[in-house]
């Protein structure tokens, strides 16, 4: 999980454009895999891992690690580990709850608020942004 992620696209997208997109690029993965969601509060981060997850083969209910920071997941294609790491006070936290294991883990990591990990978070391959769109609130503006 090393590779330099590029940006290779941008689209705005509805819900259920949002969640088409995420279940394709779920099933698309290579496992390992570090993704990266990053956005303001209420962009769609949560509501993307939820449709990866999906793609990846997870059944299961996916919901917001915010007050556990992490929930893993088994699916069909990988084993998922999705933290929110907007509550941590310091990035060294992440050792506590076994970041160096989910990332030397045969599994896909995806992370929001990926800058609170600072100099703990290795180069993702895959960083995905979302923002919203102003001018058509329904909308997110995703840049991968």
């Amino acid at each position: 999980m090393t590779a330099t992620a590029a940006a290779h696209g941008s689209d705005a997208l509805d819900r259920h454009a949002l969640d088409a997109w995420g279940e394709r690029f779920g099933a698309s993965l290579v496992v390992p895999a570090l993704v990266t969601l990053t956005g303001e509060l209420g962009a769609g981060k949560t509501s993307i891992a939820q449709a990866i997850c999906r793609g990846l083969g997870v059944t299961e209910p996916v919901t917001s690690p915010t007050f556990a920071l992490v929930h893993q997941y088994r699916g069909t294609r990988a084993m998922v580990f999705h933290l929110d790491l907007y509550r941590i006070g310091s990035p060294h936290e992440l050792v506590t709850i076994g970041w160096d294991e989910m990332l030397g883990a045969n599994a896909v990591v995806l992370v929001e608020w990926p800058e609170r990990a600072g100099a703990m978070m290795s180069a993702p391959d895959h960083r995905l942004v979302l923002s919203h769109i102003e001018s058509a609130p329904d909308l997110r503006r995703l840049v991968w």
